[in-house]
């Protein structure tokens, strides 16, 4: 579990996990990290997905590009105004279906927001647009790179974090990891993930963890990666 918290949260990679490991006195292999982490960080990032704090009502929204088996796809992603993630979703395409599932996913984890702000693409514009014809929704669209600052900063921690890759071999293998680094991302802020009922009033990923699925203890966390 240390391992795949530290493979998501920092820029590290297989090979420095391994050393990193092994200097602690425990024998782990860089593939048995990787396969780890494809199996346990799309379960964590559904458990904080159901247990999300609510955002602003004020989103700014941009894509932002990832290396995907030599290929370039497009990672959605939406933040407040004061920078707590809305959410995030990968796409092969950049074009206005890919733009307009993401912000239908966002509405329906988060409810209607006041006001989306964009950037020039035309493709999130007439997203956006269809979206508000077809709904009939009241939500302000605004185009403005200045305001769009908050959420362009914002990439750069994920791009922090999946540089050391060097890119993913699969568009699954994207998907699942990037979950989990998006996931680690909002946990790190401390500002998007609420406790469940009667459970602790601040979560981190030891109580989440060990509330939801009880693997903390090797025997059952062997179980769950067979």
């Amino acid at each position: 579990l240390v391992c795949v918290r530290w493979y998501a949260a920092y820029p590290l990679s297989l090979r420095n996990l391994e050393e990193m490991m092994a200097e602690r006195g425990v024998a782990v292999d860089h593939a048995t990290v990787h396969r780890w982490a494809l199996k346990i960080l799309p379960v964590l990032a559904g458990v904080f997905r159901r247990r999300k704090r609510a955002v602003g009502a004020s989103w700014r929204m941009d894509e932002t590009y990832i290396l995907v088996g030599g290929q370039w796809k497009y990672l959605y992603r939406a933040v407040d105004r004061t920078g707590q993630t809305v959410d995030f979703l990968l796409t092969a395409r950049r074009d206005e279906a890919a733009a307009r599932r993401f912000f239908e996913r966002a509405i329906n984890l988060h409810d209607v927001p006041e006001k989306i702000t964009i950037d020039k693409s035309g493709a999130n514009t007439a997203a956006v647009r269809g979206l508000l014809e077809d709904s009939g929704l009241a939500i302000e669209l605004r185009q403005s790179k200045y305001l769009n600052n908050i959420v362009e900063q914002d990439h750069r921690a994920i791009k922090r974090r999946v540089r050391p890759m060097m890119g993913f071999k699969s568009f699954h293998t994207a998907r699942r990891l990037i979950m989990g680094i998006e996931t680690m991302h909002m946990i790190k802020g401390d500002n998007s993930i609420v406790p469940a009922a009667n459970s602790l009033p601040l979560l981190n990923f030891s109580t989440v963890w060990h509330s939801d699925f009880g693997c903390l203890d090797e025997l059952a966390l062997n179980r769950k990666l067979l």
